[in-house]
């Protein structure tokens, strides 16, 4: 797992720590053309120098990567999750993540921009994300529920078909249940709402799901299938909805 962190322009005019995020390719004229995540180039040109030399060389299967990520990093990894974008990509995963897209941009009120949609795909939601929630202004509306655009984002982003793509809403969790320890300096937990369930528990289930999600759909075991089945089959007393399609 990489991760990685930096301060550039992340809205239009608002400079601040950044998962990268390219501007220039949310607009109305060229999203959909090239990806959203600015860093993800020099990440991977990173990468494959250190699977080059050094204690890790010959030890990362680069030609398998996952994109994942919470809040803008999930929705920069989901939206450059496209073999046209970058081959050695197979699937993504995000948690607190959507599409919609922003007024400040040029776009109408409540608009849901597409996904590339040529890979497996994880999204998650909490029912007490209170960023999510409190943010919704910015895209020129009123979220009915917390997990509204993420919805949303699973219905109508994506087509689907291929029984490879899942939403999963968390009971109880808010919008940084996903991160551990919790982050006080990102300018966004006073619009947060508490979380209503234990939040190791809550991470707890999003772990095994993700994990369930890339040895189902990236290794291809049949015992992680069977077990994604058996969740959406069977539940979990903190899902309130798990869906494929």
């Amino acid at each position: 797992m990489v991760t990685f962190a930096w301060v550039a322009e992340n809205f239009p005019g608002i400079f601040s720590m950044t998962p990268g995020v390219d501007i220039a390719m949310l607009a109305p004229d060229t999203y959909g053309t090239a990806p959203t995540a600015s860093a993800l180039p020099a990440i991977l040109k990173e990468l494959d120098r250190i699977n080059s030399d050094g204690i890790l060389a010959g030890m990362l299967d680069l030609k398998k990567i996952i994109l994942g990520g919470h809040s803008a990093g999930g929705m920069v990894a989901i939206e450059s999750a496209s073999p046209n974008f970058f081959s050695q990509v197979v699937a993504a995963f995000g948690y607190a993540v959507h599409t919609a897209a922003g007024t400040m941009m040029g776009y109408e009120a409540a608009t849901i921009l597409p996904l590339p949609d040529l890979l497996p795909l994880l999204l998650i939601g909490g029912t007490c994300d209170g960023v999510i929630a409190n943010s919704s202004h910015r895209y020129g509306t009123v979220w009915e529920e917390a997990t509204t655009p993420v919805e949303r984002t699973f219905h109508e982003a994506i087509s689907g078909g291929r029984n490879d793509s899942y939403l999963m809403l968390v009971e109880g969790a808010n919008h940084f249940s996903f991160a551990y320890p919790f982050d006080s300096t990102t300018g966004r937990p006073f619009l947060d709402f508490p979380a209503t369930q234990p939040e190791d528990e809550i991470r707890s289930l999003m772990a095994e799901t993700i994990g369930l999600f890339i040895d189902a759909h990236v290794r291809q075991q049949s015992t992680a299938f069977d077990k994604l089945k058996e969740l959406l089959n069977d539940g979990h007393p903190l899902i309130k909805s798990l869906e494929r399609k």
